[in-house]
């Protein structure tokens, strides 16, 4: 018998759940046929076969909890493939696959929405309905009334998420400073060349790009934001992987822009739009959230114009973008409408000093008030 185990899951996951099996016992599966789908904290992935045969044990139900290592299955090799059944005409098996054909994955998210299978187009191969075709489809609110309870079982990654931001807030010395930057010269900028950049580069030309950048230089200053705590030592990193902070429907997650020092601002942006294509549709990978030294959160598309961002462990920093908004403001002694945004810098107190976090932060300010610092690289 050959034991099917859980692969690695990726950087400090442990332990998953079993969404569900996607054979039974006594079905014969190929090299790289998908076996069972298993979700994480982080992102929901398919355990595929390393050899042919016969599966003929499984383990665990679905809902249990799974670790690295541990075996979930057998496979008997010596099971050969069944002789092939005289084919439905196409119409009836397609019509066949339609009404049955559901990843475990895609029936817990259809049922915790409410939705009806049936009306979901797939797009998957023989036409089963995939994780991804059912988060594409809108939630319209069946409550009648205020005064009604809906009890719901937190999913892993909503569960991962309370525990690792309780986990930050009890281990770290959590402290959070503040600034604000005038976005007038970064949007004029942005407005001159947008065309350009979209013509040559194919994609929109944001303000992240320019944050990324100041990011990294006012790191590269304050070499200890970009630290972590390992026991009794500091293990400072000299390389600038960059978490960006994205709310989806299932929670937030954390796709990582590695080595960002070495991208440009094109690759910076089409990054970016790769990663929120990925997160709508729930095809990050481990690999895509694994390794972040430094987090950037922009809660300003969503309207906020102030925050303090929990620092995700075991980063010792995270700064906080804001909405972007007009306000009256002193310049050269005289008031002036600028628009606006406030900076939080959320820090690490055991590792990272007051000083250091306030010169970031002013650091972030200068450059992206004087944009043409970046492009120059001065």
């Amino acid at each position: 018998m050959i034991e099917i185990k859980v692969p690695q899951l990726g950087e400090s996951v442990t332990e998953g759940t079993v969404v569900g099996w996607l054979k039974k016992v006594g079905d014969f599966i190929a090299v790289d046929d998908s076996i069972a789908e298993i979700e994480t904290d982080k992102i929901t992935m398919e355990i595929n076969a390393s050899a042919s045969g016969t599966l003929a044990e499984i383990l665990v139900d679905e809902g249990d909890t799974i670790v690295v290592g541990g075996v979930i299955g057998r496979l008997d090799p010596t099971g050969s493939k069944p002789l092939s059944m005289p084919e439905m005409p196409k119409k009836v098996e397609a019509v066949a696959a339609k009404e049955t054909i559901l990843s475990p994955a895609a029936q817990k998210i259809s049922a915790e929405k409410g939705l009806n299978s049936s009306t979901i187009q797939g797009t998957g191969k023989d036409g089963r309905i995939t994780k991804e075709d059912v988060l594409k489809v809108p939630v319209v609110s069946s409550r009648v009334s205020n005064n009604q309870e809906e009890r719901v079982k937190m999913t892993r990654l909503r569960q991962r998420i309370a525990e690792r931001l309780k986990y930050s807030q009890n281990t770290a010395a959590l402290l959070t400073t503040f600034n604000e930057v005038d976005m007038t010269h970064v949007m004029a900028i942005r407005d001159r060349y947008k065309d350009r950049f979209f013509e040559k580069h194919g994609v929109k030309l944001g303000f992240m790009s320019f944050f990324v950048k100041a990011a990294i230089e006012a790191l590269k200053e304050i070499p200890e934001i970009n630290a972590e705590i390992d026991g009794q030592d500091i293990v400072y990193k000299n390389y600038y992987n960059i978490g960006m902070a994205v709310g989806t429907d299932q929670g937030l997650v954390v796709p990582v822009l590695r080595n960002a020092e070495n991208l440009g601002f094109a690759e910076i942006e089409q990054s970016i739009g790769v990663f929120a294509g990925k997160a709508r549709s729930g095809t990050l990978t481990v690999e895509d959230l694994s390794g972040g030294t430094f987090t950037i959160s922009n809660g300003g598309v969503y309207g906020s114009l102030m925050s303090t961002p929990i620092v995700n462990p075991p980063q010792s920093g995270i700064l906080g973008l804001h909405k972007i908004q007009k306000r009256a403001v002193v310049i050269n002694d005289t008031i002036q409408i600028r628009p606006m945004m406030y900076l939080a810098l959320t820090y690490d107190h055991r590792i990272v000093d007051g000083k250091g976090a306030v010169t970031f932060l002013t650091r972030i300010k200068e450059m992206i008030e004087s944009p043409e610092t970046l492009l120059l690289n001065i």
